[in-house]
């Protein structure tokens, strides 16, 4: 039966008191703060005041997020990453130990930015763009994209002119309220930290549930409450198509898009998803290992340890990790190379047969005279 794995960065298993105490303040490790639930999901947060004996561990609180980070859906087996802070966070709240982290050191050095650079991090970048050239031309590009890279450097203010093709006076309030420092020199205007060079953009995928059974206390704020208190607790179990459907239908854009402007995209997973894209399409991932980055790259993590939750009260390491590196389509000619297109077409087609036999099973639904 599914079980939480870590949750606020312990394991699930120790719920002594003092360990209790250490997690009053919901603390994550992962983001060196407050746990937030992973950014995204506060329908999962849990209102203390109708839950009393939760609201002893978490005496200076009024809601807590259900801080899992990850599930075990038997035992033995590798628990699934349901947080994305667990997996990789490198935005305002990671202080630098997490910025130092075992994924984030192996992040960057995929990247391959120059020796000495000082890198700039930028966390959900919208991108929109419509062409408007053309009232009949409906071609548009609107993405988040959860983190950018990029290299900072000094420029002139006719150089941030060029390289956002934007008229000053509008540039020069955009510059002045993100933070952005001027400075005079020879009678010129410059910008330190502008972004300069080619982007790295960072997709971090981890993960959905499925949505749990409130009878049997299987969602996910359930479930933790349960185990919070040293109850016997079921979790939900995963939701692998909706988080393989989610990744396919950006993957080739937002690598597209990354090449598009001289740089790469790298999305950052774990081995299980991995290895359920493999099985479940046309993409067999194993055959795309590579020591460095190409036109779609996919940096999969792993739990390095047995899996049973260890008794220290500390996260269990992901230094584990492969690289998955290959050409978004195929090469031209006859000989037709396996490619990153392959993502969206299936492992295997059934026989006619299959699908008959399928039907064969079921009633008619309505019918038709023509």
């Amino acid at each position: 039966m599914p079980k939480i794995y870590e949750l606020l960065g312990y394991p699930a298993s120790d719920v002594s008191p003092a360990v209790q105490d250490s997690r009053k303040r919901a603390f994550c490790p992962f983001i060196s703060d407050t746990c937030d639930g992973g950014g995204n999901r506060y329908m999962s947060d849990i209102d203390l005041k109708n839950h009393p004996e939760l609201a002893k561990l978490f005496p200076e609180m009024d809601r807590v997020p259900s801080g899992v980070c990850s599930i075990q859906i038997s035992e033995g087996q590798s628990p699934w990453i349901i947080c994305p802070r667990r997996l990789l966070y490198i935005g305002r709240k990671a202080n630098e130990d997490v910025l130092h982290g075992i994924t984030q050191t192996k992040l960057l050095e995929k990247c391959a930015f120059p020796h000495d650079s000082e890198i700039g991090i930028w966390s959900e970048a919208k991108v929109k763009y419509s062409s408007g050239e053309d009232v009949e031309d409906t071609s548009a590009f609107d993405y988040t994209f959860d983190y950018v890279l990029m290299p900072l450097g000094r420029v002139s203010k006719q150089q941030a002119i060029e390289a956002t093709g934007t008229e000053w006076n509008v540039l020069q309030r955009n510059l002045r309220e993100s933070g952005h420092t001027f400075s005079m020199r020879d009678g010129e205007i410059y910008i330190e930290d502008f972004p300069v060079n080619q982007p790295i953009i960072v997709e971090v995928m981890t993960s959905s549930t499925s949505g749990g059974n409130k009878r049997k206390r299987s969602c996910i704020p359930q479930a933790f409450e349960d185990c919070m208190l040293g109850q016997p607790h079921l979790a939900p179990g995963i939701n692998y198509r909706q988080v393989w459907a989610r990744m396919a239908s950006q993957l080739i854009v937002k690598s597209q898009a990354a090449m598009a402007w001289g740089g790469k995209t790298i999305w950052v997973l774990q081995d299980l998803l991995a290895d359920y894209i493999s099985s479940s399409t046309a993409l067999d991932l194993h055959r795309f290992v590579s020591d460095h980055t190409d036109e779609v790259n996919i940096l999969a993590f792993s739990y390095a340890e047995k899996y049973k939750c260890p008794e220290e009260s500390k996260p269990v390491p992901l230094d584990s990790s492969t690289l998955y590196a290959g050409p978004i389509r195929a090469s031209d000619g006859e000989n037709v190379q396996p490619c990153f297109q392959d993502i969206v077409l299936a492992s295997v087609c059934p026989p006619r047969s299959v699908l008959i036999n399928a039907l064969c099973k079921k009633p008619l639904a309505n019918r038709i005279s023509l």
